[in-house]
């Protein structure tokens, strides 16, 4: 159970710096980007259930994949919410 956690705490840490990087140019903050990249990953392995590929597998590079473009997603639809547009 410990693990789990830990490794979704990685695994959301890594994802979500890696897609404000992408999107903001800059990190989010380590509290932000670990949320940022969980979420990512829920919404992540949703679309690509969708589109009948597999979702998150594990901690692991498909997974670190999905949850980037899941964090991506998340904030194109946050900056759109917000107004504000992103920063490259």
């Amino acid at each position: 159970m410990l693990m789990t956690v830990l490794c979704w705490v990685m695994l959301g840490l890594i994802a979500g710096y890696v897609a404000s990087k992408l999107i903001n140019g800059r990190g989010e903050g380590v509290p932000l980007d670990i949320v940022l990249g969980i979420v990512g990953a829920m919404v992540g392995g949703w679309l690509f259930h969708v589109i009948g590929r597999a979702g998150v597998t594990g901690f692991n590079i498909w997974s670190l994949f999905i949850a980037v473009v899941g964090a991506i997603v998340v904030l194109v639809v946050w900056h759109a919410i917000r107004g504000r547009p992103h920063q490259t």
